[in-house]
């Protein structure tokens, strides 16, 4: 096949046909926006205590029976222990006012007849419908933790189905079994059930995400693609990530919640009329009539008039037998190479935890959840639009390292805020989460600079599996606030300061041509030098074989 930049080039750069691809596949971004973080409302725990059967019992000895405990150096009631209820029973039959009785060595016990649930902001969620508390409370982080387990599946499958099935049929199947899904899951009787179906929330929807990624890469012209890749699809994920907490608060029970979630996808079933197949996927698969025929439609579209034949084959591309084939193992064979894999899966893992455990931590908060999740989504429309200007002109190197110091600085400052300056607190949060944002996106475009062309699939690859990690790992850090509030941000902002050191140590690509072969990769600054001899003789023995064939 010849070049297919050139075949098409008389479609021009923009026009309709373009436009409307690039605002449906934008649309349905906005989906996985609210579908990627709906658990922290369904998830999230309402202020509970101790259920107490009333009984012969005033509403001052109910109050009584709630031990006071010490928690981040505030007195608050239990909420897992209350008083031996027949020792309150028997001071209260006595007519002893609970203020002259010491309770201190009343036997405690546990809430045997359950919790009671605070119905003020939340009206029912996965936590005060089966209970997901004291001693049950870890499954809470283990339910977030298996969308992004889903999301380790979907980003290992997503991209071989879509290469044997089609873009366009992938990316139309994820978002409806996605939807499906979800409606499904707004049916569990179980915390293991909704954890199961969750699961598959998330492989279809990285799937979604990949796929209509791809199929815009393929399908867009030049000028809209780096818009498409760059921008779109972030901003339009922010925009659906700003709608959920509103349809939360709208919407205060988890069950509804995930209904009218799994119901606004439908508004995307005529796209599968408007949305072509790839024509680059239908050539690669030797369909090359239906793919002019797509070409001709998009020049109809754009009023110009497409020549007779459109795609010639051409021998000039065909990739020579004799070129070697990479795995995995390339990735760590070398000092080198094995140097910049393993900086590169550092980066990608806290940034991960840092975004992903930030997004989850807003029911956490201070003041108003709903309120909280928006400035969370808010914040990053200027954090994408600042980092795509700054990567235009800035080294990568020195700017990853900026936006994770920023992200992981932040953090580390707001155990020094006191407990008066909470919206203060909820600055630097949201500072934070601007700066790794920013980072998100800088480490996407650093590490495919950084690896040749030979192997940058597959690194990106392992850095995608070592982010999947990263985002399985942020529900249990922000879980460890159970036990100390400034725990999991000294966690996530040493972390993150560390690695932005360690990216310090990575080859500089601001201005440099593309390496192609593992041997033109730039060396990491601490790669032992007995490396470069070795790649060296590597290089000699290749082009002996290459004189051979």
């Amino acid at each position: 096949m010849g070049d297919y930049e050139e075949d098409t080039a008389f479609l021009g750069q923009k026009g309709p046909f373009f436009m409307i691809i690039f605002l449906l596949l934008n649309a349905i971004y906005i989906s996985t926006g609210f579908h990627s973080f709906y658990i922290v409302f369904a998830g999230a725990s309402p202020s509970h205590y101790c259920q107490v059967p009333e009984g012969n019992l005033s509403e001052e000895w109910i109050k009584a029976s709630i031990p006071v405990e010490a928690v981040n150096g505030k007195l608050e009631p239990s909420k897992c222990w209350r008083y031996n209820l027949d020792t309150i029973r028997h001071f209260a039959a006595e007519g002893n006012n609970f203020g002259d009785v010491n309770l201190t060595d009343v036997t405690k016990e546990r809430c045997v007849e359950g919790w009671k649930y605070s119905t003020e902001i939340y009206h029912s969620t996965i936590v005060s419908e089966w209970d997901l508390v004291c001693e049950k409370q870890w499954i809470v982080p283990f339910a977030s933790s298996t969308l992004y387990m889903g999301y380790l599946l979907g980003s290992l499958v997503s991209g071989q189905l879509s290469d044997r099935f089609g873009r366009k049929k992938v990316l139309f199947a994820s978002l409806a079994f996605e939807s499906l899904i979800i409606f499904v899951q707004s049916f569990s009787q179980s915390w293991l059930v909704f954890c199961i179906l969750y699961f598959f929330v998330g492989a279809f929807q990285v799937s979604l995400y990949i796929t209509a990624f791809v199929l815009g890469t393929e399908v867009l012209s030049t000028s809209l693609r780096v818009l498409f890749t760059t921008l779109g699809a972030f901003l339009h994920y922010c925009f659906g990530y700003m709608v959920l907490p509103w349809i939360a608060f709208a919407i205060r029970d988890w069950r509804a919640l995930l209904r009218v979630l799994s119901g606004l996808t439908l508004v995307y079933i005529p796209f599968w009329w408007f949305i072509p197949e790839s024509p680059r996927w239908l050539i690669s698969q030797g369909r090359v009539e239906e793919a002019e025929a797509i070409v001709k439609d998009a020049a109809k579209k754009n009023e110009v008039t497409p020549p007779d034949i459109i795609f010639k084959v051409s021998e000039a591309n065909m990739v020579p037998v004799h070129m070697k084939k990479y795995s995995m193992i390339d990735i760590v064979k070398s000092s080198n190479i094995r140097c910049t894999t393993f900086m590169c899966l550092l980066l990608w893992m806290a940034i991960n935890i840092g975004y992903f455990g930030l997004s989850l931590n807003t029911s956490n908060l201070l003041g108003n959840p709903f309120l909280n999740c928006f400035l969370s989504a808010v914040t990053e429309v200027p954090a994408y639009i600042v980092a795509t200007l700054l990567l235009k002109s800035c080294p990568r190197r020195l700017l990853l390292s900026a936006f994770l110091s920023i992200g992981g600085g932040f953090l580390l400052l707001i155990q020094l805020i006191p407990e008066s300056l909470h919206t203060l607190a909820l600055a630097l949060e949201m500072a934070g989460k601007f700066g790794f944002t920013m980072a998100f996106t800088v480490v996407y475009i650093y590490t495919a600079e950084v690896y040749p062309t030979v192997v940058r699939n597959l690194g990106m690859g392992m850095c995608s599996s070592a982010a999947r990690i990263g985002s399985i790992t942020a529900p249990y850090i922000i879980f460890l606030g159970t036990f100390s509030k400034y725990l999991p941000y000294i966690l996530m902002g040493s972390l993150t300061i560390g690695s932005s050191l360690a990216n310090m140590f990575l080859p500089e690509t601001f201005g440099k041509v593309l390496p192609e072969t593992v041997e033109q990769m730039q060396k990491c600054k601490r790669c032992p030098r007995g490396d470069d001899r070795m790649l060296e003789e590597n290089r000699k023995q290749d082009v002996l074989k290459e004189q051979k064939l």
